[in-house]
């Protein structure tokens, strides 16, 4: 099989010749920190590029990714051509800080002596009114200039390679929010003003519909699966109300995946960390064909049960290893058993596609990196 007919087998819930491998996407990286170390373990050079700066996850090379035999080539949008979108220097509180502010105005800022990652230091609606929303300066959606090259690139890959096209991290309603709001107060707004929820959750849709409408019109006939996300819960449970979500987040989130639906067959995958099992129900009444990261550390997250539950509606397209427990501590005989079982969990009838649990983090040895995926290769061959 060809890397894409590999992959659109086991999201069809079909057994492919083995099972797809991936990596390289804004869920599925790997940090600057652990790729710097895989390349000298590897004993290659390469001139690292950062593809995601909040996270700092590098962008894998073609050789890299060959390496590991990955079957997934990512593309992905641009910022509006209007946003410079440039790290400056600042100095606060007795640090240097390397500040980004993303085209929502939210800042990300990482500490320039040894900082590992980007978080929030500045919320531009923290102290917003419902009259401010419709004032605030949202970002459009529909810039044309995002999308400029966009087509030529996922022509290539279709054409010239055998590789399935998948597109970036997109579609982030309800995150979105609480990063313009503030997470403390986006939680007090849920029981004080859901009307301002609601809101504001209709402006980061409207900035998505308008997005994906010039998106598919440029590669809709050419991707084959569609990443969208938000975190709804976290190692124990959901971050907040499932009544909240049903009343208030679904419907634009299901808005949101029906329209997708309507105007490709792409797959369409979502992103939820942690103990998401609740949720499930409602993803599939969305429509989503595929579930990411699957958090087996998360309470309620065993891969036995969630196979046998939802393994004829979803996909899963990670939880190949205890992300938190195993792959960074684990030795790499370990690592190759603890892929083994989960293989033999994930792989009958197809519907899954390996990856670790979310990002490869720094500090992960790279001999464990190269354990997981040629561990991944090796058993995940089916018997033909």
């Amino acid at each position: 099989m060809t890397s894409r007919e590999r992959l659109l087998a086991a999201l069809n819930h079909q057994e492919p010749d083995r099972v797809p491998i991936d990596l390289g996407g804004n869920q599925t990286g790997i940090h600057r920190l652990a790729y710097e170390a895989l390349l000298k373990h590897l004993g290659w050079e390469e001139t690292i590029e950062i593809m995601d700066a909040v996270q700092q996850l590098a962008r894998p090379s073609e050789a890299v990714l060959e390496r590991f035999h990955v079957d997934t080539r990512y593309i992905a949008a641009k910022p509006a051509e209007s946003w410079k979108g440039e790290i400056v220097r600042a100095e606060r509180d007795g640090r240097v800080w390397l500040d980004l502010v993303d085209e929502w105005g939210v800042r990300w800022s990482m500490p320039e002596d040894g900082g590992l990652y980007m978080d929030i230091t500045y919320h531009p609606l923290a102290k917003a009114t419902m009259k401010d929303l419709q004032e605030y300066p949202f970002p459009k959606g529909d810039d044309p200039s995002r999308f400029v090259g966009l087509r030529e690139e996922a022509l290539r890959i279709r054409r010239e390679t055998p590789y399935a096209v998948v597109s970036g991290i997109s579609g982030v309603v309800y995150e979105t929010c609480w990063y313009l709001r503030g997470l403390e107060r986006w939680f007090i707004d849920m029981i004080e003003q859901p009307e301002f929820c609601a809101a504001l959750l209709d402006r980061t849709l409207r900035f998505w519909m308008d997005w994906f409408r010039l998106f598919l019109k440029e590669v809709g006939d050419l991707v084959d699966v569609i990443m969208i996300g938000d975190d709804l819960a976290g190692q124990d449970g959901p971050l907040f109300s499932p009544s909240f979500y049903q009343a208030i987040v679904k419907p634009r989130h299901k808005a949101l995946v029906q329209f997708i639906r309507s105007q490709t067959h792409a797959k369409i995958w979502y992103h939820t960390c942690g103990a998401c099992r609740s949720f499930i129900p409602d993803l599939i009444d969305n429509g989503i064909d595929i579930l990411n990261p699957v958090q087996i550390s998360a309470r309620d997250m065993d891969p036995t049960t969630l196979k046998a539950e939802y393994g004829q509606q979803l996909a899963f397209w990670g939880g190949a290893i205890d992300a938190q427990h195993v792959l960074p501590s684990a030795s790499p005989d370990e690592i190759r058993e603890h892929v083994r079982r989960h293989l033999e969990i994930w792989k009958p009838g197809g519907g899954y596609v390996f990856n670790n649990v979310h990002n490869i983090q720094a500090g992960v040895p790279p001999e464990n990196i190269v354990a997981l995926f040629d561990a991944a290769y090796e058993f995940g061959f089916y018997e033909q």
